[in-house]
């Protein structure tokens, strides 16, 4: 196994125990028993944990924010765009793994030592949600992050399509204006 084999595996593991069982409740001994990379490798590829977890989080920032990108843009006319946000919140609660935000379950549980990452994952989404919608008010965009936000918050304990279909509902009022 070279090092980036050994960086997925490690990711993969840390990836679905962090987003299921939470940072401080998983040690690195449970990832390395669960990516199978051994201990002496896994400190050199990530010396501390809050390494792991910042790249745990990059990964799932690239990743999360590439595929919203890829729904939001597909359509021409900008009010399309911001609903197709909603329309893939709302996929998006469905999965069976659904925990909730990554990043504000790492900020709740960290507080001010979770990694930058956190702030940087909000500020571009509120950043594409923005773009989508280029000639509106600038404080369109921040009430569509809330409106994404208490979705998803409320999806968290409410798992399931219903959010994102209220939330959207309230995005097209706001469009409206």
């Amino acid at each position: 196994m070279d090092d980036e084999e050994a960086r997925t595996r490690l990711l993969d593991a840390a990836e679905e125990l962090f987003y299921r069982h939470g940072i401080q409740a998983v040690g690195m001994d449970r990832i390395r028993t669960a990516s199978g990379v051994p201990l002496k490798r896994l400190y050199r590829l990530f010396p501390a944990k809050e390494s792991l977890v910042a790249a745990y989080l990059e990964r799932r920032d690239r990743r999360w924010l590439t595929s919203l990108r890829a729904t939001a843009l597909a359509p021409a006319e900008p009010r399309a765009r911001v609903l197709a946000v909603f329309d893939w919140l709302a996929d998006w609660f469905t999965e069976p793994d659904f925990r909730g935000c990554a990043f504000l379950n790492a900020h709740g549980e960290l507080g001010a030592a979770a990694p930058d990452v956190v702030r940087t994952h909000k500020a571009e989404l509120r950043t594409l949600l923005a773009d989508l919608t280029p000639d509106a008010d600038p404080t369109l965009a921040d009430r569509l992050l809330i409106l994404t936000e208490g979705a998803t918050t409320v999806a968290t304990l409410t798992p399931g399509p219903e959010p994102a279909r209220r939330a959207r509902e309230i995005a097209e009022l706001l469009l409206a204006e």
